[in-house]
């Protein structure tokens, strides 16, 4: 019992991810995220699919997530979630900017799955909200914590943040078994956004709140 405490105390105060925790928070994500619906329909299969999300993980992290300092994990690596604040792109802008990603993608999904991949990119883009919000891209614990209450954790104590800017959060579902997490922190699913065929990815909203104190328990 006191071991899951610990593990709580942790992840209920994150510490900011730096661009050397990259690795160890793509190898949870990876590791978080290899059953996940979604990726199981988009990602290759065989014995690539592992190191294919390891460096999709790697590159968002990287790229997009860890430079605007939203990034926050345990410090044992058990928890992670990579926001994006209000005044990052939602996604890489031009066509050669989508080009220099290819090979990535092709790694993650193959040849045979790279149009699901492509699909699914575009309807996030599509359905992503204007309005300006702080947008949960993933959080992910480690397999063998999971249940634990790890991720309401980490969601409760990053979502101050938002909550301190006055700011509404958004995030893509890609799991039913954790919209009931996503609801008690107070997001309320719109619709689901996946393309034709694909499992379903729940579009979830945050309403903005006046301070931290109101984020549900």
């Amino acid at each position: 019992m006191s071991d899951r405490h610990d593990h709580l105390a942790l992840a209920a105060n994150p510490r900011r991810a730096s661009e050397n925790d990259a690795r160890a928070v793509a190898r949870l994500f990876a590791a978080a995220f290899a059953t996940d619906p979604v990726f199981d329909w988009i990602a290759r299969r065989g014995p690539k699919r592992a190191e294919g999300l390891e460096r999709f993980f790697y590159w968002l992290l990287q790229v997009r997530a860890i430079p605007f300092g939203e990034v926050w994990m345990a410090d044992d690596a058990s928890v992670a979630a990579a926001w994006l604040p209000p005044d990052a792109p939602a996604s890489p802008g031009g066509f050669m900017e989508q080009m220099k990603l290819l090979p990535m993608f092709l790694r993650l999904c193959g040849f045979p799955r790279l149009l699901r991949g492509s699909a699914m990119a575009d309807a996030m883009e599509k359905h992503h909200p204007h309005e300006p919000h702080y947008y949960l891209a993933f959080i992910g614990v480690a397999p063998r914590l999971q249940g634990m209450g790890l991720g309401g954790a980490m969601l409760e104590a990053t979502l101050k943040r938002a909550d301190a800017a006055h700011m509404p959060a958004y995030l893509e579902n890609s799991n039913p078994k954790n919209t009931r997490l996503y609801e008690r922190a107070g997001f309320v699913t719109q619709k689901s956004i996946a393309p034709p065929g694909a499992p379903p990815l729940l579009a979830m909203w945050r309403n903005a709140r006046q301070d931290s104190s109101s984020v549900s328990q």
